[in-house]
């Protein structure tokens, strides 16, 4: 039986928006344990609601025995990195405004993530980030806002989330090459569909349980035609 230790944000977490409550909740059954359920895999997951990869090296620090116990050590970063303070560009669409992870300084600490990973004797596995749906996501950041100030701040298109976001994802896959680390695609499940936002909550953002669902199959399909290649690479 495998072991996973995995580490990561609300992805990894399972946290969805229950429309029903209009609040967020955890999903009955996220990406993590329905893989490990349906591949009899047992799991510790340290994921955080809100985790940057800042955060995330501070926990993945705590762990050290988890991540050696483990076959493999899963890492999920880069939503909330890529995200901005909206309240901030809000008030003030003039001035200039950072993610909060630069895009250099996330670089680095999941660079150094993936050192400790390893220093533990742990063998890492990355996930690319799920696709946001901009229009959607444009108006949940935007409510209770001032969404034309926002707008201008975007350069007058909603796409410019969309594309920010995908080039922290861009960021992950140089990331993993660099550093030889395998990578799961699970972006690519999403955008293979006709209407991927089907798999998003209201947000634009978090994976529906639909969605998780959609990430598990993704998972499950990419590992057991590749889990022999991920062993190689660490023997």
């Amino acid at each position: 039986m495998k072991n996973l230790c995995v580490f990561g944000d609300s992805l990894a977490k399972g946290v969805v928006y229950d429309e029903n409550s209009n609040k967020y909740a955890f999903a009955k059954e996220n990406f993590v344990s329905l893989f490990c359920e349906d591949s009899d895999v047992t799991y510790s997951n340290y994921s955080k609601f809100g985790c940057t990869v800042t955060k995330g090296e501070k926990i993945v620090s705590l762990h050290p025995k988890s991540i050696a116990d483990a076959d493999f050590t899963v890492l999920e970063f880069g939503g909330n990195d890529s995200d901005f303070n909206w309240d901030d560009i809000s008030n003030d669409p003039e001035a200039h405004h950072d993610p909060k992870t630069p895009v250099g300084v996330f670089i680095e600490t999941y660079k150094r993530i993936i050192g400790k990973v390893k220093a533990a004797g742990g063998k890492p596995i990355m996930l690319n980030m799920p696709p946001l749906d901009p229009k959607r996501y444009f108006a949940w950041i935007s409510k209770n806002l001032n969404s034309a100030n926002i707008l201008k701040w975007l350069g007058g298109s909603r796409h410019f989330i969309y594309r920010y976001h995908e080039m922290y994802n861009v960021h992950v896959h140089r990331i993993a090459a660099l550093l030889s680390v395998p990578i799961i695609d699970i972006r690519s499940a999403f955008l293979s569909e006709s209407n991927y936002s089907e798999y998003l909550c209201a947000d634009g953002i978090h994976p529906n349980e639909k969605g998780h669902r959609l990430i598990s199959q993704a998972i499950k399909t990419i590992v057991s035609a590749r889990l022999p290649e991920y062993e190689k690479m660490f023997t």
